[in-house]
């Protein structure tokens, strides 16, 4: 049996064996009050993979938080091999105002690798870089849909990469995008660290949604079990078998108007099918917002005031979009219940 190796996070080193909340400290507020980044630290006695898994990037998306809260009274964590990086809160000033934004209005996840001298949302990328990133082999970043929007739960990777595609399948997910890297974002930062990354989306913003956070429990532990991070399960649980979306856009809104929806999250829709109806508030006028491909509804708008422009269902298309519909269903009817139970009695690692 080799022993894991100690680790030193903002200069405190926590041993094999042993676990340790440790507060970053990023700058203070105009009352002086200082801001720390929170930082739950999880190294086991034996050696494995370093994981990361952080939430609120951005400040107004919570489900990540409860993800990694409920991720951490996990008792198949007493069994772990390497260590866990727990980051519930990376966007504390974004949190504290409900804003996905930095003070200074800066979207954090366009500010990767950051810099120690740059603005405020810079030095907290590069702190963030500095003190978890490069310490770790792979990341799961949680996120939720933008403000007013809705997301079906959906892993975002590089799929071209077979490291990082097995990790997504493992996640257990209906729905995988191939998604591009962006500019600035920390999935960028951590591929030229050579770190494979997952970037899971669920839900809405300032909203706790039970599918989508017993849905990332699971998948957080299922690709850590992936990684022998954690014993395997005694039986195998039967989840649902990913499908790669081949393309997404989004259906944007003809007209301003009052939107009434008429699909749902997941839904399989044809081309030509009615998604909603956008009326002026007197019923006078009314036009109809169709579908303009094939596939699955991935993500929608839940607020109906919209003008002329406003995204309002994202379809993703497959190469069997009705048999991804019928997985999604199932996906959904698995993890409604707000008491699922994530934990099993796992089997002794030798």
């Amino acid at each position: 049996m080799f022993t894991s190796n100690p680790i030193i996070i903002n200069k405190k080193v926590i041993r094999p064996g042993n676990q340790a909340i440790i507060d970053i400290p990023i700058a203070h507020l105009y009352t002086h009050t200082p801001i720390e980044l929170p930082v739950h630290v999880i190294n086991g006695k034996r050696a494995g993979p370093r994981l990361f898994v952080s939430a609120a990037i951005h400040g107004d998306e919570l489900n990540g938080v409860e993800i990694i809260r409920r991720l951490l009274k996990q008792t198949a964590l007493n069994h772990l091999r390497g260590t866990l990086i727990a980051i519930p809160i990376v966007n504390v000033f974004g949190l504290l105002n409900h804003s996905r934004y930095l003070p200074d209005r800066r979207d954090l996840n366009r500010c990767f690798p950051g810099s120690e001298t740059g603005s405020l949302a810079a030095r907290l990328a590069h702190i963030f870089m500095t003190e978890i990133v490069e310490h770790c082999d792979y990341g799961i970043d949680l996120h939720t849909a933008a403000f007013h929007r809705d997301n079906l739960p959906q892993i975002r990777a590089n799929l071209d990469d077979p490291k990082t595609a097995r990790l997504a399948h493992a996640f257990g997910v209906p729905v995988l995008l191939n998604s591009n890297l962006r500019d600035g974002s920390l999935r960028e930062a951590a591929a030229e660290k050579g770190i494979s990354m997952l970037l899971y989306e669920a839900g809405e913003a300032l909203r706790f949604d039970e599918v989508a956070i017993n849905a990332g429990v699971q998948g957080i532990l299922s690709v850590m079990r992936e990684l022998d991070m954690l014993p395997p399960r005694r039986r195998r649980k039967n989840c649902c078998e990913p499908f790669i979306a081949h393309t997404s856009d989004w259906v944007r809104a003809p007209h301003g108007g009052i939107l009434r929806t008429e699909i749902e999250l997941g839904k399989w829709v044809k081309k030509g099918d009615l998604l909603g109806i956008i009326s002026d508030p007197f019923g006078q006028e009314e036009i109809d917002v169709i579908a303009s491909r094939n596939g699955i509804i991935i993500g929608l708008t839940r607020l109906p005031l919209v003008n002329e422009g406003d995204a309002l269902f994202h379809i993703a298309s497959f190469k069997d979009s009705e048999q991804v519909a019928a997985q999604v269903e199932a996906f959904q009817v698995e993890y409604e219940s707000d008491k699922i139970k994530t934990d099993d009695p796992p089997q002794i690692m030798p």
